[in-house]
């Protein structure tokens, strides 16, 4: 930063004097997130999702079964519908068994599952982390009155029951509305108040800094400065808060469909699968260890994940991974002098 007051005052050469550091800070904060190995098995696992998901159709062809076909046979009807066969039914035909009562093959659904779980997930926290970058922009660089105003409308939105109004919002919605574009639309504007209150402080400390200084007298106006110079240094936290409201997200789609306000069948959704699979736990219970489990496993890649980006968008968290290796070589030589020093 010492740099800018020396710049010519342009705004393109200072927008791109700034642009250098950041692209090398980038840089650095994607080689601490490589070197750290819990993040490189997270990204992996949610990588292998994303390609399963993805390739749900094929998955479904060379398995040959498809998500909605009813196989009465493979029920025992005399026992209320429980699978035939160990594991819920798993068989050359169908690899991971058949849903209880309806028989339509396990591993075709939990893969169209995921994708509705990832597309909710993603969808909602793109439409929070936009509304909340807007309004916190606008407070944060707007005058008195309009941050008192845009600050508690957001204190409002956060003291919301989230949860309880998605309910209402999503049972009193059509149903032949397409319900993960409203899960989107409902988990999105309701739940943007922490990334609006992120934004609105970093936005209050950067501008008080050279470089947004220089680019003002530069004579840049109020939005090119929150696009050319702001936007750019608010990547970082943003990133990292994106990075923990996907899970969040992800659970609270799980959450509407097990309430039955969720996705609707005969759409699959692994919180739809766990509300059914309730009563079904004693009798079959790979019919919820197998939704669970990918549930449990994807949030918790997530949230990995989320702290391995802020983790390596956070410098003083490098510089204290540094201080803890170099105090840690400097115990090891120490006790192995010791030791030398004792033989000796």
């Amino acid at each position: 930063m010492s740099t800018v007051p020396d710049l010519p005052a342009s705004g393109a050469k200072a927008g791109a004097a700034v642009a250098v550091p950041a692209a090398s800070d980038a840089r650095q904060a994607w080689r601490r997130l490589r070197g750290r190995p819990s993040a490189v098995v997270a990204a992996g696992v949610l990588g292998l999702l994303v390609v399963l998901a993805l390739a749900a159709p094929l998955l479904a062809a060379v398995e040959g079964q498809d998500a909605n076909t009813y196989h009465d046979a493979l029920v025992d009807s005399a026992r209320g519908g429980v699978p035939i066969g160990s594991f819920g039914g798993v068989s050359g035909d169908h690899w991971l068994g058949v849903e209880p009562g309806t028989g339509r093959d396990l591993f075709v659904r939990l893969l169209y599952g995921a994708r509705v779980s990832l597309l909710v997930a993603v969808g909602a926290t793109v439409v929070q982390v936009l509304i909340g970058i807007v309004v916190g922009l606008a407070a944060g660089l707007g005058n008195r009155l309009l941050d008192t105003v845009l600050s508690r409308f957001t204190d409002v939105m956060i003291a919301l029951p989230m949860l309880v109004l998605a309910i209402a919002l999503t049972a009193v919605v059509p149903t032949d509305f397409p319900r993960p574009l409203l899960l989107i639309l409902v988990v999105g504007l309701l739940d943007w108040g922490g990334t609006s209150r992120i934004v609105r402080a970093q936005t209050l400390t950067l501008k008080q800094l050279d470089f947004v200084a220089a680019a003002r007298l530069a004579g840049s106006g109020r939005w090119r400065v929150a696009r050319r110079e702001l936007l750019p240094s608010l990547a970082a936290p943003v990133i990292t808060y994106a990075a923990i409201l996907l899970p969040t997200n992800m659970v609270t789609e799980a959450s509407l469909s097990f309430l039955g306000v969720g996705v609707k069948p005969p759409t699959p959704s692994w919180g739809q699968m766990l509300s059914s699979a309730q009563t079904w736990f004693r009798a079959d219970p790979m019919y919820v260890l197998l939704p669970a489990g990918m549930l449990f496993v994807t949030v918790l890649a997530f949230t990995v994940l989320g702290d391995a980006v802020r983790a390596a968008l956070d410098p003083r968290e490098a510089g204290r991974l540094r201080i803890g290796r170099r105090r840690t070589s400097r115990t090891r030589a120490a006790a192995t002098d010791s030791s030398k020093d004792l033989s000796s």
